[in-house]
């Protein structure tokens, strides 16, 4: 049976024991929000023995160098020897610009970290609260122009973390986890292709992100938005929005509801078949956008998408 070493403890484990739940059995309280190895906030560091790694491309290879895992992709086959991610000692410090809302349920979060970080639009990070709580937030600010990195909360239901957002104010003190890349990104070799950008709720984020660095980069072809939201207070960015689109005459922008938008996907056509298509939200939503620009003739390999997946409360 192998033995598990953590913060001073020692426990004996049933062989292909899930690191996660093994740690949660000696009482140590790890953060989780996805056990899908896209969060990241389940960090550890092995210090002595190697666990089984269902998703070792999950971490860069630098960060597996070091001796980071997932504990939620690993399984203990050895005796294993590890320390959890101590945001305090591993974290970055940031303070907190400003929090306001952009809707009746959508908090925008303003942080200034101690010293730059380095990301490019459309990545996510993960943000770790005074009491331990760490999810994966996307970036909407652009880097090299927005001096704060903001990022958009969905605050409909409640959750560990939203619920500790609400509560913040400026000058309060976070720490910033994992820079994670996900799917999103703006090449400049698409300079001339046509741009779709599909929304739902505070998947607007990531792609407002994107938006503004095509735009930035002088992006020549067609760019199309469209937001789905629940009703019309929920288009948050809808002003900023608007005002890209007076001065890029190639946006175009759509606000959907929910009701609106079987109808209008319907309209879908392509135009080119050199469109490129960025999707992010809930799995469903991405789903929908993703089913309906296939079918109009978009070919899977030219979709790129991040999901929102549900969280851990």
């Amino acid at each position: 049976m192998p033995e598990l070493y953590v913060a001073g403890q020692r426990c004996t484990v049933a062989p292909a024991s899930n690191l996660l739940d093994a740690l949660h059995g000696a009482g140590i309280a790890v953060p989780y929000s996805c056990r899908a190895g896209s969060c990241h906030a389940c960090l550890v560091r092995c210090v002595r023995g190697e666990p089984l790694d269902a998703k070792p491309e999950a971490l860069a290879a630098q960060r597996r160098e070091e001796g980071w895992r997932l504990a939620c992709q690993c399984r203990v086959v050895e005796d294993l020897s590890v320390e959890v991610f101590d945001p305090v000692r591993d974290g970055l410090p940031a303070r907190v610009d400003s929090c306001t809302w952009l809707s009746p349920s959508v908090l925008r979060l303003r942080l200034l970290p101690e010293r730059p970080l380095r990301y490019c639009a459309g990545q996510h990070l993960v943000l770790w609260s005074t009491t331990g709580v760490a999810r994966p937030y996307s970036l909407a600010s652009l880097p090299g122009e927005d001096p704060w990195l903001e990022f958009h909360l969905d605050c409909r239901q409640s959750g560990a973390f939203s619920d500790a957002a609400r509560q913040l104010n400026a000058g309060d003190r976070l720490r910033l986890g994992e820079l994670l890349s996900g799917a999103l990104h703006y090449d400049p070799d698409w300079q001339a292709r046509p741009l779709w950008l599909l929304a739902a709720g505070t998947g607007l984020a990531p792609l407002y992100g994107v938006l503004r660095e095509a735009l930035r980069q002088d992006h020549q072809g067609a760019i199309r938005l469209i937001h789905l939201a629940h009703d019309a207070s929920e288009h948050y960015l809808a002003a900023e929005l608007a005002e890209l689109a007076r001065r890029y005459p190639q946006l175009q922008v759509e606000l959907l509801s929910a009701a609106e938008l079987p109808a209008a996907l319907a309209e879908l056509r392509l135009v080119s078949r050199q469109t490129l298509a960025l999707l992010c939200g809930h799995p469903a939503s991405v789903e929908t956008f993703a089913r309906r620009l296939y079918l109009a003739g978009l070919p899977r390999n030219q979709m790129l998408a991040d999901l929102f997946l549900p969280h851990a409360r």
